[in-house]
């Protein structure tokens, strides 16, 4: 799908999605426009997705980070998810094997507004019958770079 040249433009532009192109061809040691031509053929081929802008959460007030397993009535949590992915403050939702149906990342400001969230938001959700908080104390790693 992708050659060595295609990982060192990958692994570049995860790291800073800012980055020119000028930059990128410097430290691949190829022409600005094929590193154009490179980046809009990994875009086309669904590599890269999208650029992002990461916010720090503490500056915003959304100091509180949690782990919330969802149990719901269907299995497959499909009915959920959808109403999930519109909550404020949910970042991910993964379907999981075991017990629970969904696994949630949830930012907040404290453990009151994640009380609210779980009480006013996601207990109100019909098919889910339980959840299972789990709130992060430090966070050591946190990365979206993917191995290359």
């Amino acid at each position: 799908m992708f050659d060595e040249i295609d990982a060192k433009i990958l692994m570049i532009i995860q790291h800073d999605a800012r980055i020119s192109n000028a930059e990128i061809a410097r430290q691949v040691g190829m022409a600005p426009s094929a590193i154009f031509e490179r980046i809009r053929k990994l875009e086309a081929q669904g590599v890269i997705e999208s650029y992002e802008t990461r916010l720090n959460p503490k500056a915003l007030d959304l100091k509180l980070l949690a782990f919330v397993f969802v149990r719901t009535s269907e299995p497959t949590g499909a009915q959920a998810e959808a109403i999930l992915a519109d909550i404020p403050g949910v970042q991910e939702i993964h379907h999981v094997a075991g017990e629970d149906c969904l696994l949630l990342k949830v930012r907040v400001a404290d453990t009151e507004a994640l009380g609210q969230l779980l009480r006013e938001r996601i207990h109100t959700i019909e098919s889910v019958t339980s959840t299972r908080s789990t709130i992060v104390l430090q966070t050591v790693k946190e990365t979206s770079e993917l191995p290359i």
